[in-house]
């Protein structure tokens, strides 16, 4: 006989046993192809066992192909496949798959994964959680969130003073290449007083990947983080899903009564492969070629990062627009716009004059301000935009001489206090700046 308590080491092992039998599919399904055009496959024989959404594998004369039903007409369904057609050949057979979900748990902070929960860092099995994750999630009804929180400080002085972020909150990035999104995300993720961080990285480069985990998030940043990653190369199901995937795993920290910082670099890509997938299927081209999909997804989306319910944490949300053509009012910048709680503007002219991050000040806005600032700080931010936008006004006179000293006394003192703000305004990618000391600063600079 064996002693009292034996059995207890066995107890977790058979519950992940019992979890993963639970979700094996007991029933195969499967139709065939009937044909190949472009990215949309035709295939028959499902009857009315489908829906949008589902995943399938297709077996040709190659490896198998997974893919995703994308349509439906009659008893004809059109699938988008996850990789090359190469090999598929007509009458081939395509089985009906599981539909994906991620099982969260504690254990995946720190690891780099994709959009089906499978690790990609090299670092062993993926711990598994007991409760599923769908991808797909309703946002929470309006009237069960809580209001947006107390200021959230991301130790970059810029923000937290002139464009601040409150807990639940979800801020627009807006900027085109090269000017600096992930440099700014990474200090966010290494500065910000979350519990959590949930990073997507959508469409990145692939070169660039291991570079923002090792060097511009660094160790410090990704031991209470988990990365979802979809590279830029890989098939548009592949990146939306990887998007999905990224919310999916901050809703469950937030159900967990975490403060989730959730980063998504970039929606943009999100649209454009949400794109590929609507014209697969068939949808007519709109603004830009982009399909009326899209404009359902990005709501969707987003609308699920905010304030959670009672007893819950909240997802504050930054989520990066990559603006074509620097125009700020291309049309899924102009819909992120719409959606969310403020923008920030990256602006490459800043940018080249040496200043970093290269925030727009003066057309960065956070629908946080004022409730979010004290009536001193809110007197400090004013005064100091009221210069800014003085000399904003005037910068063009100034630079070719033909402003006279002493026509315009606030001008003059912008002019005078130009080269301190400029100072106060960049920060080095390593340099936290706690939000009391950055409002300090910019009373001295006004002389308060």
């Amino acid at each position: 006989m064996m002693p009292d308590g034996a059995f207890e080491p066995l107890q977790p092992a058979l519950a992940d046993i019992a979890n993963a039998l639970a979700r094996l599919k007991r029933v195969e399904q499967w139709g065939q192809l009937d044909a190949v055009r472009g990215a949309a496959l035709t295939v028959s024989g499902f009857g009315r066992a489908v829906a949008i959404g589902d995943r399938v594998t297709m077996h040709g004369t190659g490896a198998p192909v997974p893919g995703e039903i994308v349509a439906f007409a009659g008893d004809q369904v059109t699938v988008m496949a996850e990789g090359s057609a190469v090999g598929l050949t007509p009458g081939a057979r395509v089985v009906l798959a599981e539909t994906p979900e991620l099982y969260p748990c504690a254990a995946w902070l720190g690891r780099v994964i994709d959009g089906l929960g499978r690790p990609l860092d090299g670092a062993g099995v993926l711990p598994q959680g007991s409760h599923p994750m769908p991808l797909r999630r309703p946002a929470p009804p309006a009237f069960q969130r809580r209001l947006i929180g107390k200021r959230l400080e991301t130790g970059i002085r810029l923000i937290d003073v002139f464009v601040p972020v409150c807990r639940g909150q979800r801020l627009g990035v807006f900027a085109a290449s090269g000017i600096g999104k992930s440099t700014l995300l990474g200090m966010m993720a290494r500065f910000v007083a979350a519990d959590v961080i949930v990073v997507g990285l959508i469409g990145e480069r692939g070169r660039e990947v291991r570079e923002f985990i090792d060097v511009i998030l660094g160790p410090e940043g990704l031991r209470r983080a988990v990365v979802v990653v979809a590279t830029s190369d890989q098939p548009a199901l592949t990146r939306r899903r990887a998007a999905l995937a990224t919310l999916s795993v901050a809703e469950w920290f937030c159900g967990q009564g975490k403060q989730v910082l959730c980063l998504l670099d970039s929606v943009t890509r999100l649209a454009q492969a949400q794109r590929e997938i609507g014209l697969a299927a068939g949808e007519p081209a709109t603004a830009r070629s982009y399909t009326p999909s899209v404009f359902a997804e990005l709501p969707a989306l987003l609308e699920r990062a905010g304030p959670g319910a009672e007893g819950q944490g909240d997802i504050t949300g930054i989520f990066t627009v990559l603006v074509d053509g620097d125009d700020h009012d291309e049309p899924v910048a102009d819909a992120v716009r719409g959606i969310l709680d403020g923008h920030l503007v990256l602006d490459r002219r800043i940018g080249e004059r040496g200043r970093w991050p290269a925030v727009d000040v003066l057309r960065s806005v956070s629908r946080a301000l004022p409730r979010c600032h004290s009536t001193d700080e809110n007197t400090l931010l004013a005064d100091a935009r009221a210069l800014m936008s003085a000399f904003d006004n005037m910068a063009e006179l100034i630079r070719l001489g033909a402003y006279r000293a002493g026509s315009d006394p606030q001008v003059d003192l912008a002019i005078l206090k130009q080269p301190e703000f400029e100072r106060f305004l960049g920060q080095g990618i390593d340099e936290r700046s706690p939000a009391a000391e950055a409002f300090a600063t910019l009373g001295e600079i006004l002389g308060r």
